[in-house]
């Protein structure tokens, strides 16, 4: 495997997926002792371009954010029931981790250099002030990765 592959090791957010997005962001609010985040909705194709495993998807998801450190985001998804790599996995594994992200620069060239390493794009897409792709790195990193790449 190539060396520094996304520039960066800087963890910038961990996510989890769940079924209940306003009963597991209230748990998680009374855990930490902070107010509970509203939930945005993520955009629909026009904005996103979002693609699934090559194709475009209109696939939408609930997310709700924390702040858990000083440049550390714990995300909430509650997926809808078109095909993504939310779905997948909250079908296959149930409710719980689903990625960690980083920040990158040159976005298509990480992608191209994970793809060289054995880690397949499954899901990439758009949202105001940039892009993200997840990378499946389950067989070398045991994780699925996100790439974010602010304008």
């Amino acid at each position: 495997m190539e060396k520094n592959i996304l520039g960066t090791n800087v963890v910038v957010q961990v996510a989890l997926v769940v079924n209940n997005i306003e009963k597991t962001s209230q748990d998680f609010a009374d855990f930490l002792g902070v107010d509970k985040p509203s939930w945005i909705l993520t955009g629909e194709y026009e904005q996103t371009k979002a693609e699934y495993k090559g194709k475009p998807s209109t696939a939408r998801a609930k997310l709700a954010f924390f702040n858990i450190g000083q440049n550390l985001s714990l995300e909430l998804i509650e997926p809808d029931n078109e095909p993504s790599v939310w779905r997948d996995d909250l079908n296959k594994y149930g409710e719980g981790f689903h990625h960690i992200a980083f920040t990158v620069k040159g976005m298509k060239e990480k992608i191209e250099i994970c793809g060289r390493n054995g880690m397949a794009l499954m899901q990439k897409g758009e949202y105001t002030g940039g892009r993200y792709a997840y990378i499946d790195a389950k067989d070398t990193l045991k994780v699925m990765l996100e790439l974010l790449e602010n304008d």
